[in-house]
């Protein structure tokens, strides 16, 4: 299955007001496609190797700074799907993310019909809100695009 960037079709300041970074990939299911929340979780749910060694890189790397590298877990903390908190949900759409103090963060997850099959969307939207935060989204965008074609395709394992 191939995974295409597509233009972003979300309303993006109902989902993350003032994004500055928007990009959407999609890959099309010939067979039952997934609900939303199926096809975040074998997306978000497991990661290849390598993105879980990136993550981890990450998480070191970020840790002084005070950023999150990790979501919260125990009583009153919000639904997860993998390691990002559930903003909410329907049948046909998850959106998932985080606010910290260098940018926001939304990964929409959208299932639609697509001829005989059905086509999943991956949404990214993110607002800076400072110098920090654009220095962050500039690093990590190179590793951003594989990460996302990757998790993509595990949705049509």
């Amino acid at each position: 299955m191939t995974v295409q960037e597509i233009t972003p079709a979300v309303d993006t300041d109902a989902l993350l007001a003032g994004a500055q970074f928007v990009d959407a990939y999609s890959i099309a299911l010939d067979d039952s496609a997934p609900d939303a929340r199926d096809a975040a979780e074998r997306m978000l749910g497991r990661s290849p190797r390598w993105i879980a060694a990136l993550l981890a890189v990450r998480n070191c790397l970020v840790a002084p700074f005070g950023l999150k590298t990790g979501a919260p877990t125990g009583a009153g903390a919000p639904e997860r799907i993998g390691s990002f908190p559930v903003v909410s949900e329907t049948p046909s759409r998850v959106v998932a993310g985080f606010n910290d103090k260098h940018l926001d963060f939304r990964l929409v997850v959208d299932v639609e019909t697509a001829g005989h099959g059905q086509r999943v969307v991956a949404t990214t939207l993110v607002l800076t809100h400072n110098l920090l935060g654009r220095v962050y989204l500039a690093i990590i965008l190179p590793f951003h695009r594989p990460i996302v074609r990757a998790m993509l395709r595990q949705v049509a394992a």
